[in-house]
């Protein structure tokens, strides 16, 4: 045996198809669904809910021009179809057949080191003489509030899962899981509401964008409280610090994710098994023949980090060089309506790294594509410059699209395109993307 990976979610999926597709020697070893949370729970199926609910708006919207049209969502033929084209199509089976057809080897249970390149599954000991690599992902975390361990509280997975919709239901946690589900589930008409410890929802991202997200959600009808805590759970009651009584059908924990290092038998490498992930270098390398990718590192609970780290990963171990990793333009989207798109620094990450910091801001509506959108085209564009360097670290792409207009802004981190390149380039008009021209002009 060459090579050992535990778990099989996106990245270990990679790391060891590719491996074994160069002709290593590879097993790889999953206790749960081959493809991890993304095909079953997270990308693929969220995305067809929110696909399907944004045509609801959208069609709600016609009134706006014609008058009379009337909208009847129904939930019962869109989770029919997550269930048929996400997790059908998407299932563990297909995976397991994809890895063992480029000469993997798989094997059903839980993996833990008993030392450098040793793995036990259940009674059975296995040596890679290469080495191990980690891909355990990462799990839903449950706040400590009280009563809340014995309410019947959802996760992101129950959310998806629910063949019907309850009539109302309280979202703990205002980031992007939160959102996404708090939105598609108030466009099928289910009262909900967000409830957020933070001083405002998407807290990690632009103020701009919280504002952003927060009108919009408002006029889908959900209630958003921001900095309130949940101090108690009693059944499907949630009570807030500030007295407030929150009581619906069903309660969404959405709180972020954590990882589980328990059990992996680190500490038979010298590693802490207690620690918040597994820390890496850039060359994914966490120990004495030991790389890990994904969730686990602690880099963002992303199927593009972990992509991006498997890539490196897959050639360190195959000294095949090139980049290491650098995550300076790590994007990431909020697929509400509007999406919301970033990349890099925030203007105060930006600060609080001292960098000298200019920004330009333009709003969406104020271009000429959004004109011509009209209803539906709130959003914005908004720059972070280091400009000492004459660079961008940061962006924010906000609107209809923008998780696609996000693409050229993460060129222009990642390759530390200069500001006057920017300036003098050529933008496709009438495009939501030309907006990005009037953010340059606007930077000050």
């Amino acid at each position: 045996m060459d090579i050992i990976v535990i778990g099989l979610g996106v990245g270990g999926e990679e790391v060891a198809g590719r491996l074994a597709a160069s002709g290593l020697d590879v097993l790889g070893i999953e206790n749960r669904l081959v493809g991890g949370e993304c095909p079953y729970w997270g990308c693929i199926p969220s995305k067809m809910m929110i696909r399907a609910a944004n045509a609801v708006a959208e069609a709600r919207r016609v009134p706006t021009f014609a008058g009379d049209a009337t909208v009847r969502p129904d939930w019962g033929p869109v989770h029919a179809r997550i269930r048929d084209e996400a997790t059908d199509n998407w299932n563990d089976q297909v995976a397991v057949d994809r890895f063992t057809g480029k000469g993997g080897t798989f094997l059903r249970g839980r993996g833990q080191l008993t030392g450098p390149g040793r793995v036990r599954v259940g009674s059975e000991e296995y040596e890679a003489t290469k080495g191990v690599v980690i891909a355990t992902g990462t799990t839903p975390a449950i706040p400590p509030i009280p009563g809340l361990a014995d309410s019947p509280y959802w996760t992101n997975r129950d959310a998806i899962e629910a063949a019907e919709l309850p009539a109302s239901l309280t979202v703990l946690g205002g980031g992007a899981i939160g959102l996404e589900l708090s939105q598609v589930y108030a466009r099928f008409g289910v009262a909900v509401t967000v409830v957020e410890a933070s001083d405002r929802i998407l807290a990690l991202e632009e103020p701009e964008s919280s504002k952003v997200a927060r009108e919009a959600l408002t006029a889908d009808g959900v209630t958003v409280h921001v900095g309130r805590r949940a101090v108690k759970v009693d059944g499907t009651t949630v009570y807030l610090d500030d007295g407030t009584e929150v009581t619906s059908d069903k309660i969404l924990v959405a709180t972020g994710r954590r990882v589980d290092l328990a059990g992996l038998g680190l500490d038979t490498l010298g590693l802490d098994p207690s620690a918040r992930n597994l820390e890496v270098d850039e060359w994914m390398r966490a120990g004495e023949r030991l790389w890990a990718v994904g969730d686990v590192t602690g880099r963002g609970a992303f199927t593009h980090i972990a992509m991006y780290q498997a890539d490196i990963a897959v050639r360190d171990i195959l000294g095949q060089g090139g980049p290491a990793a650098d995550y300076k333009a790590l994007p990431r989207v909020t697929f509400t309506d509007p999406e919301i798109g970033a990349v890099g620094l925030t203007e105060a990450q930006a600060r609080e790294r001292g960098l000298t910091v200019g920004t330009g801001y333009s709003p969406l509506g104020s271009s000429t594509r959004g004109w011509i959108h009209g209803v539906g085209d709130e959003g914005f564009i908004k720059l972070v410059v280091d400009t000492d360097r004459g660079v961008l670290v940061g962006a924010t792409s906000a609107g209809p699209a923008g998780g696609e207009v996000l693409a050229g802004l993460a060129v222009a981190v990642h390759a530390e395109v200069p500001v006057e390149t920017l300036r003098s380039m050529i933008y496709a008009y009438p495009t939501f993307h030309r907006a990005i021209s009037e953010a340059v002009r606007a930077i000050h």
